[in-house]
This record gives structure tokens, sequence and C-alpha cells, in this order.
């Protein structure tokens, strides 16, 4: 009987794109949307696209009742719903930061929180959450979104040991910048921090198109789904998993070098 697996974030980006290769490869493929235009019953290569808003915990459960109710099982979670907020911490007001760790953070947990019952009941389940590079490493203008990404970090860390007697596996993927339509789409901006009196303004003009250019011209996200793909299938995975240039060489680097060697070579890095 093939695997059903449930995607958050799937109608854009690396959520899309992992839920078309899982579903061409024989996976029972849902993928959770806040697009209602995007939902129903008919299948898009292969993926039966549901509403799920990961801020709203009745549409999570919701979500979660319904593949249940079709599929009578959910072997596989791909936490994937996700944004980036660029402002600094000086002007970031607490909507933003709190709207940030709602999605990224929050929505992250309503929806494992939903799945795992279901997980426990069967002995075994894969949680696999599209975490990023920057849950090992700050960049400024994007704390709120490191800081997100760290919490996920954590939240692994933590979850394997309370899931292991279920065998029940969680894994991170630390995913690089890849060309997706995170800028158009998955970034959220502080009017303040990019105005022109803001005090911060030389290092948005530097370093905002440093970020912007690497996401539009990036690679294709298929490695990210392939990882998935590796890791569903693999009982042995390992628990972090870099993924694309960025990840894979300040990952290693971050457990290589001491703290201040570390922010030196960013520095370095990024002109900053």
């Amino acid at each position: 009987m093939a695997q059903v697996v449930l995607i958050t974030g799937a109608s854009s980006g690396i959520g899309k794109k992992t839920a078309k290769l899982l579903a061409g490869e024989g996976y029972r493929v849902y993928g959770g949307t806040r697009e209602r235009s995007l939902t129903g019953e008919d299948c898009c290569d292969g993926v039966k696209s549901l509403y799920l808003d990961v801020t709203d915990c009745c549409s999570v459960k919701e979500a979660v009742d319904t593949v249940i109710e079709r599929e009578g099982k959910i072997d596989v979670l791909v936490n994937c719903a996700g944004y980036g907020l660029v402002a600094t911490v000086e002007d970031a007001t607490d909507k933003e930061m709190f709207d940030q760790f709602n999605v990224n953070v929050f929505g992250l947990l309503r929806t494992t929180r939903e799945v795992l019952p279901h997980m426990r009941g069967a002995k075994r389940g894969v949680i696999i959450n599209i975490s990023s590079f920057l849950g090992k490493m700050g960049l400024p203008l994007l704390t709120h979104y490191n800081a997100s990404k760290y919490a996920v970090e954590g939240i692994v860390d933590s979850m394997r040991f309370e899931t292991l007697p279920f065998g029940i596996r969680v894994h991170s993927i630390q995913s690089g910048l890849f060309g997706t339509n995170f800028v158009k789409k998955g970034l959220a901006v502080n009017e303040d921090t990019l105005g022109e009196e803001s005090p911060y303004r030389e290092l948005v003009s530097h370093f905002v198109p440093i970020v912007a250019n690497a996401i539009n011209k990036g690679p294709d996200p298929l490695p990210v789904a392939q990882a998935v793909k590796s890791i569903i299938e693999d009982e042995d995975a390992e628990i972090f998993v870099p993924v694309g240039a960025e990840a894979e060489r300040f990952v290693p680097l971050r457990k290589e070098l001491d703290d201040k060697s570390f922010e030196k070579m960013v520095k370095e890095t990024f002109g900053i």
C-alpha cells in the first residue's frame, strides 16, 4: 500500500516541487495550501490539494481529519510552510514578530501535534521539517527568520527523544538558497527598515540585493525534494541534512570554526 504524505505550504516553491516529485514516485500526496482557489478533489500532477492554514488550529485539524478519513493513515508529514521577515530588531513590530513565529514555528508545532497521535497509534511515521542553513548561523535583517529556524532545529533535537519509543523519525533539511518565488511570495518587509530615513539604509542597500539575487538566480529546488524522498526511504538517514551550496558550505564550517572565526568568515563573505 502506498505511503500517504501530507505537505504544508505545497502551493509553491519547495513544497510544490516536493509534492510533485513524491506523487510521481507513487506516494499518495496531499498538498496543504492557504489558497482556497487551488483546493479541491481533483489532482494536479497526482497531488491532492486541500485547504490548510497552519496558523489556524481548526484548519489544521480539518485537513488532518480529511486525510485520515480518506486514507486511514498519514505516514509522512513534511512541514514546509514558511516565510521570511526582512526587518531590523529595532524596527520590527509586535505583530511582525508574532506572525513570523506563528507560521514558521507555531504552525509547524500545530500540524505536528495533530498528526502525532495517528503516527503513534501506527507505531511508525516520518516527520521532515524544511528548515534552513540560517537555522545554524545569523545574517543581518533576517534576525526573526533566523531565530524561527533556530527554533525549528531545537524542536527536532528534542522531539526525536519523545517520538523514539513510537517508531517515529524526525528530521530537518537545512536548505540553502534556491530559485523559488520566495522573494515575491515568501518575504515580508518592514517599511521602516527599507525606508530612506532608516539608519540602516547602507546595510539594506548592500545586503538585500545579495539575498534577492541569490534566490532569484538560484538553482531549481529539486535537490530538496530529492532529499525528502531519500529521508523517507532511508531509516538510517541523517538527522540534519544540509542541501544546497550555502548549506553545504556554511553548516560544516559552523561546526569546525570557533564563534569569532566563523563570524569573521561570514563578514568577509557578505562584505558586512
